[in-house]
């Protein structure tokens, strides 16, 4: 594998892995068509990829009360901007834009949340988000109260509150290895697909 992925050790191939880690990566390519880095990254110590992708699935694959996938996105690219996290504001901004549909949200999301064209309810989600995950903040009745008034329950303040909790942990690992954003995901969501 790639050094350049890495600043710590990767395996030479795939078949050195445990065979539940291989086919985890597997799969993944042939359902995008290549290997984000990140998985080879994570590679490195097979108990915490298990651990990391267990818990990342529990939270982002979840069915949510009213919050979507393209919102849970949302969440992951604006802390990870401000994380300074390349590798999740690109490989998440695409699934923004591929969710959402609007091929420029999540560019204009990671700079300024605040001024990209979006509704109260993901301004109110996305600054409770940042206080969360950035600023440690706690949940107390005024912010509860503003994210009821929005239409969030109390498993979608969670579920908000999680994920900008796991990805603040995300972006800290990407940023510890160095791991670059796959070229694939600056296009993705940008240009229709081909078929």
């Amino acid at each position: 594998m790639n050094a350049s992925l890495s600043r710590f050790p990767l395996p030479e191939t795939l078949e050195e892995l445990p065979e539940d880690v291989r086919s985890t990566i597997l799969a993944v390519q042939e359902k995008a068509g290549f290997v984000p880095n990140v998985f080879l990254m994570l590679a490195h110590r097979p108990d915490e990829f298990r651990a990391f992708f267990a818990y990342h699935d529990a939270l982002m694959e979840r069915e949510s009360d009213t919050l979507t996938k393209a919102e849970k996105e949302m969440v992951v690219v604006a802390t990870s901007a401000r994380n300074r996290c390349l590798y999740c504001v690109v490989a998440h901004g695409a699934l923004v834009r591929i969710y959402s549909k609007q091929p420029l949200l999540a560019d204009q999301m990671a700079i300024n949340h605040r001024t990209a064209p979006i509704s109260e309810r993901h301004r109110v989600m996305l600054d409770f988000a940042l206080y969360i995950g950035t600023e440690q903040g706690e949940l107390n009745d005024a912010w509860q109260r503003r994210l009821f008034e929005v239409g969030f329950t109390l498993d979608d303040i969670w579920d908000i509150g999680a994920v900008a909790g796991f990805f603040g942990m995300s972006n800290r690992l990407v940023n510890l290895t160095g791991t670059p954003p796959n070229a694939e995901f600056y296009l993705m969501g940008r240009v229709p697909r081909e078929g």
